[in-house]
Order: structure tokens, then C-alpha cells, then sequence
């Protein structure tokens, strides 16, 4: 059998659209090819072949008008593309089998026509195109070889290498015949003597992506990679390399981006075999997947492996079985096993290898998170597969989804780096006097307590004592204290205060991502001075501190209140809206008191439970096995804590009595109506009323 060198086919075309430097650029249509065969041996040459083909839009650019000379009306008579390459394919076998020879090669004036126009066309159509089209030689890069001072290879154009090598410009009308006559003149100019050529630098197109896995070690050149953006969400790794048909993608190079969800965000990293290929795919920016046009941009390697890389054997052995088409399970039972999904999936969709086609994706310490991967030999039995998105498995839908090699590896990275002990940042905020915290209370930066987060709403004290097991000989007398949120409903939120830093820290460790009552609750470590700061109606998450309400007349009146040392003197109405709140009974008036110290509030030290229904934020739940029932309020003897607070530039004023807030009045309520609302209290007769 001849090799390829043997007999080459010189092929040019030409778009709707933008053509040269720019070909395939714009997404227009091929609307005319142009070839002749070269016997390489005995230096034969055929004859020139002509083929017009009708694109599905019929619309000429005036670019293409002026530089090809063809006609909307010529066009109409053509055949389709699919009909063309069928004459093209019949006419070059029957030239070459009369040559003599068996096989021919493609030639090409640089590789635009075959990756940028030709193949992503066919693609779209759902052409299949003939095994012709999967390998060529670029005229350009065989000239360079011969000529390697005639200038780099991307500068090169038909007329500098006819004038490099002393050769006339070809006088020709006809688009297309012009170009091909030109490169044919090349071709014979560099096998004669003195340059003897052999072509051997063949390109190829590769058939279909090939999946695998990527190491966090590999080296990754950040000239081959690029962003695609707009992707539909349920988009695979087998329709973005479809989309990018033509270039070669390296193995494993599609990465699908994930939000912090864990679901596709309609982003991915591509990265390709060689910069060449990444700067054609630059050139599709824009163009449509769909009906859907994708955004195309630069990309660095360090944001691909971020994505794609990974170090776990466990992935890098389940994603070793080539040509697999991988399905994501999402939302399993955490009871569910491997029987229990092959089961699921059924007989018409049989998984790979059994047991060993399955990848549960699972916590650091072993705990299930409800998610899976499976493979599948072949796209049939993945099809089966699919269409059994959100049917159920024990009392959970199952969700399935197309996946890919790096978001299997992007799943395990992002699970596996969930810390096993979870813990709160450190306030990010100038300590602030407390004017009054109940007693059990130390504001501290010790991370001596730990919060409880995504708590059921009906929890009580007795199911986080269980919840904690054995850790709750650690937990300090009243210690629990659970958040209620703007209706006095619990928020899902609790605060324990453990005796020190290592029993918080162990409890972290032991009880994060627990369950109780089928919810699994989250756990972190952090200081009494970031549980005062939430409790007192700021925000505490993993972003930082929010600080609380302040100075807002539709917010109740936090539990305690606290201010920054540069706050001026407040007036009358904003002190109101910052006093301890209704008290739940009538307390015999005190007298008021002169020290040049404020009189300062504060909780009595004896053990308490505080409760206000009415209140924003906080509850205190003393531990077991103490539970007052009463509920009292007392003015703080003269001097006491006030060094804490007291600072010339931020007096506080004096509080003879105390002062409450009403919420949610009838808008004809008037003085002499609030006051018979106090009947039988010693209130005082001031009153502000806010419109």
C-alpha cells in the first residue's frame, strides 16, 4: 500500500462569510470547494475540480462578494454540503485508484478550513465526515521546513511564498482556482530539485475526547487553556469538545465548574494539545451551542487544576477504564449501598464492572453526602440510565446527570477538603463594651464554646444533651442558649458554653455534620465574645461578623445592649429603643439613685431563665438540672461594673426605672389607651410615640 506521501489532494474553500486569516471565525457556511490531485512520484497533476454548495442561508457578505465573485443566484442552484463531500469523496477515489494508487492526503494553505470551517459545519449538520478529513498536511509548515527563513509560519501567505521563491503570481479570475494553482506551483517548485521535499509533517483531527483524570503534580501551560461561558447547565463533556470540533482537546482537558452548591454554574475550562489549537478557540467566541451563543476566553493551567486536578488513587482507579460514559447521582439515601443502586439503575442499565463501576463520593471521615458516579460502557445504557432522573430510591428522589472526568474529581476534591473541624474566623472587629450581660455570660476570645447550626426547629434542650452524648458533662452550668428569630421562633441556631477550649474543640470534632431528627447539624468552634456579638442580633457565618441592628426604630430592642466608644451622648428617643425589654412582672419602683457612677442594669447571678416572645433575637435555656421559673430584673448597686463602661466621651444616661417598647399598636391607639394598657403597673407617664 503507497503512504500518504504518495498522492496529495490541494483543497481550498471558501465561507459566506469572512474568509483568509479570519476563516470559520464568524460561524458562516462553506460555500465552495476547489481541488486537484498531484501524483508525487511521477509528478502527474489532475484536473482542477469546482463544486458551488447551497447553504441553509442563503446571505453573502460583501467581503465574500468581492473576494470570490459568486452570486446569491448561483448558490440557489447548488447542491447541499452533505451532497458536495459525497461527490468530492467518489470523484478523488476514482482519480487516485487510475493513478495507480491507493490513498491520498489532504494539503491545505494552513489549518483553518479543515478545524475551523469544515469540521465544526459537519458537526452541527451531523455530517459524518470521510476518514480523509482526520488528517492533513499544512502547506505552510512544509514550506517553513523547507525554507525556514522565508519567516515564521503564521506569516506566511500564498503570494510571500511564490515571491520567496522566485515564482510569478498566478493570473487567474476565478476564486478558489486562483489560490489552488498557486499552491500547486509551490508544491512542484520544492519537490524538484534543489529542496527534494518529502511531506511528512501530517495533522491530525481527533475522532472523539478522550476522558481521564488530571494530577494536582502534572504541569499545565497556561497558553492551552480557555474559559467557555453560557454553557447549558446540562451540558457534557462529549458536547463541549462537539463544540469545539476540529481542535484537539487534551485527554481529560474538559472541566465542568462547579458553584458552591456543588451544581454547574454554565462554565468550563478547556484545555487543548498546543497554544495553536487554544488561539482557534479563542476565534469561537461567540459562537452557538444550540441556540445558545458561548463566551470564550483566556484561562490560566493554575485554574485548571484547581478544577480538574486531583490526588486521590480511588478516582484516578475508577476513571482508569477508557471510553466509559460517566452519570452523577445525586441526592442517594445515606443508608443506600452498592446493591441498593444497581438495583435502581436495573438490568437494562448495566454498570461497568459491577460494583466497581460505582464511586459514592464521602466525607473525610466516612460519612456518605448523597452523591455518586457511575459508568457505563456505552451511550445506550447510559440513555436508560437518564431516564430514570427523579425517580425514587427508598423515600428520596435520585436526580442523574451527564458528568465527566474532572467533575468527578472536582466533587471528591471538594468534599475532601471539607475540614473535619470546622471552625468560626476571628472577629474582625475592635472589642465593644458590654453595658449589661447576664452573669453567666464572659465575653472572652477564647474558643471555649461551640455553635450549633441547621438545628431542627423543634429540638429541644434534652435533644441537644443527647446530641452532645457524652460531651455533656463539659457543657458549664447554663450553658445552652438557643437564637430565636424575629417571631420568637426558633432559628435553627444554639450557642454552648463548654468549660475550655480543647472540650469545644473535641466536640467540633466528634459531633460536626451529626444528625438528629434525619438533619445533620453543623458544629464550630468560636469565643464567647463572637456568641455575645450574635446574640446580640449581629451575624456570624463563614464570611466574617455583620455587626447587629442599630439605631433602627422597626427592630426590637436587642437582649443587651452595646455601643462603640466613639458614640455620643444618645438622645432621649434613641435611648429608648436600646432598654432592656418588657419585663413578665410588676416590680416595686426604686428610688432613684445620685452616684456620679450611671446606675447600670444587669442580671442577677443567681441561676435564671430569660424569655421574651416579643424579643428579636435570644433565649436563654439554662441547663439541666436547674429550671427556675422565675423571671426578674434588678438595678445594679452603685459602681458596680460601671468601670467597664463608664468613658468621659460616651456618657450613658442614668435609668431610674425602666423604660419598654411596644410594637405592632392599632394606628388609632392614643396616650390614655397605653396607659390603661399598663393598669395595675407603675409606669411613668412619658411616652414617645413613633409614627
Amino acid at each position: 500500500m503507497a503512504s500518504h506521501s504518495d498522492t496529495l489532494v490541494v483543497f481550498f474553500g471558501a465561507t459566506a462569510g469572512a474568509n483568509g486569516g479570519k476563516l470559520g471565525s464568524d460561524e458562516r457556511e462553506i460555500i465552495l470547494l476547489v481541488w486537484q490531485i498531484v501524483d508525487l512520484h511521477e509528478k502527474k497533476v489532475g484536473k482542477i475540480q469546482q463544486r458551488l454548495i447551497k447553504p441553509d442561508t442563503i446571505e453573502l457578505t460583501d467581503q465574500c462578494k468581492e473576494e470570490t465573485g459568486l452570486s446569491v443566484e448561483e448558490l440557489c442552484k447548488a447542491e447541499p454540503l452533505d451532497t458536495v463531500l459525497q461527490q468530492f469523496q467518489q470523484a478523488v477515489s476514482a482519480e487516485v485508484k487510475a493513478l495507480g494508487r491507493s490513498s491520498y492526503t489532504l494539503c491545505v494553505d494552513g489549518p483553518l478550513l479543515i478545524r475551523q470551517a469544515i469540521h465544526p459545519e459537519a458537526s452541527k449538520k451531523n455530517l459524518v465526515l470521510p476518514e480523509c478529513f482526520y488528517s492533513f498536511v499544512d502547506l505552510k509548515r512544509e514550506f517553513h521546513k523547507c525554507c525556514p527563513n522565508a519567516g515564521p509560519v503564521k506569516d506566511l501567505t500564498l503570494p510571500s511564498m511564490l515571491e520567496y521563491v522566485c515564482l510569478p503570481a498566478v493570473n487567474e479570475q476565478m476564486a478558489g482556482v486562483r489560490e489552488v494553482k498557486s499552491m500547486m506551483m509551490i508544491i512542484q517548485h520544492i519537490l524538484a530539485e534543489p529542496y527534494n521535499h518529502k511531506f511528512s509533517l501530517f495533522e491530525t483531527v481527533k475522532y472523539k475526547f478522550e476522558s481521564g483524570a488530571c494530577s494536582k503534580t502534572e504541569a499545565v501551560d497556561s497558553e492551552t487553556v480557555i474559559r467557555a461561558r453560557g454553557l447549558p447547565w446540562q451540558s457534557s463533556d462529549q458536547d463541549i469538545a462537539r463544540f469545539f470540533k476540529g481542535l484537539n482537546i487534551a485527554k481529560g482537558g474538559v472541566a465542568l465548574c462547579l458553584n458552591t452548591q456543588g451544581r454547574r454554574n454554565g462554565e468550563a475550562l478547556v484545555r487543548f494539545i498546543n497554544s495553536e489549537h487554544r488561539d482557534m478557540a479563542l476565534e469561537r467566541h461567540k459562537h452557538h451551542m444550540g441556540s445558545r451563543y458561548i463566551e470564550v476566553y483566556k484561562a490560566t493551567g493554575e485554574e485548571f487544576l484547581k478544577i480538574a486536578g486531583g490526588t486521590s488513587n480511588e478516582v484516578a482507579q475508577f476513571l482508569s477504564k477508557e471510553n466509559q460514559v460517566i452519570i452523577r447521582m445525586r441526592g442517594l439515601p445515606f443508608t443506600a449501598t452498592q446493591q441498593d443502586v444497581l438495583g435502581f439503575l436495573g438490568p437494562e442499565s448495566p454498570v461497568t464492572d459491577g460494583t466497581e463501576g460505582l464511586l459514592f463520593v464521602k466525607y473525610p471521615d466516612g460519612r456518605p453526602t448523597g452523591d455518586a458516579f457511575v459508568l457505563f460502557a456505552c451511550e445506550e445504557y447510559a440513555q436508560n440510565a437518564l431516564k430514570k432522573h427523579k425517580q425514587i430510591l427508598g423515600k428520596r428522589y435520585i436526580e442523574l446527570f451527564r458528568s465527566t472526568a474532572a467533575e468527578v474529581q472536582q466533587v471528591l476534591n471538594r468534599y475532601m477538603s471539607t475540614p473535619l473541624i470546622s471552625t468560626l474566623p476571628p472577629p474582625p472587629m475592635v472589642p465593644v463594651p458590654v453595658l449589661a450581660t447576664p452573669s453567666f455570660i464572659t465575653t472572652s476570645s477564647t474558643r471555649d464554646c461551640v455553635r450549633l447550626r441547621g438545628l431542627p426547629y423543634t429540638a429541644a434542650i434534652e435533644d441537644i444533651l443527647e446530641f452532645m452524648g457524652e460531651h455533656t458533662i463539659d457543657i458549664k452550668p447554663h450553658g445552652v442558649h438557643m437564637v430565636l428569630n424575629q417571631q420568637g421562633r426558633p432559628s435553627g441556631d444554639a450557642f454552648i458554653q463548654m468549660k475550655s477550649a480543647d472540650r469545644a474543640f473535641m466536640v467540633t470534632q466528634k459531633c460536626h455534620k451529626k444528625m438528629m431528627k434525619d438533619r445533620y447539624v453543623e458544629v464550630f468552634q468560636c469565643s464567647a465574645e463572637e456568641m455575645s456579638f450574635v446574640l446580640m442580633g449581629g451575624t456570624l457565618n463563614r464570611s466574617g461578623l455583620s455587626p447587629p441592628p442599630c439605631k433602627l426604630p422597626c427592630l426590637s430592642p436587642p437582649t443587651y445592649a452595646a455601643f462603640p466608644a466613639q458614640t455620643a451622648m444618645l438622645s432621649t428617643e434613641a435611648a429608648a429603643l436600646y432598654q432592656p425589654p418588657l419585663l413578665a412582672t410588676p416590680r416595686t419602683p426604686q428610688p432613684p439613685t445620685h452616684s456620679p457612677a450611671p446606675t447600670l442594669t444587669y442580671y442577677s447571678p443567681q441561676p435564671q431563665l430569660y424569655m421574651n416572645m416579643n424579643m428579636n433575637y435570644t433565649a436563654y435555656y439554662p441547663s439541666p438540672p436547674v429550671s427556675p421559673s422565675t423571671v426578674s430584673y434588678f438595678a445594679a448597686p452603685p459602681g458596680s461594673m460601671a468601670a467597664a463602661v463608664a468613658q468621659p466621651a460616651a456618657p450613658v444616661l442614668p435609668q431610674p426605672g425602666a423604660l419598654v417598647r411596644m410594637q405592632g399598636l392599632p394606628y388609632s391607639a392614643g396616650v390614655k389607651d397605653i396607659l390603661s394598657f399598663f393598669q395595675g403597673y407603675q409606669a411613668e407617664t412619658s411616652l414617645h410615640v413613633h409614627s
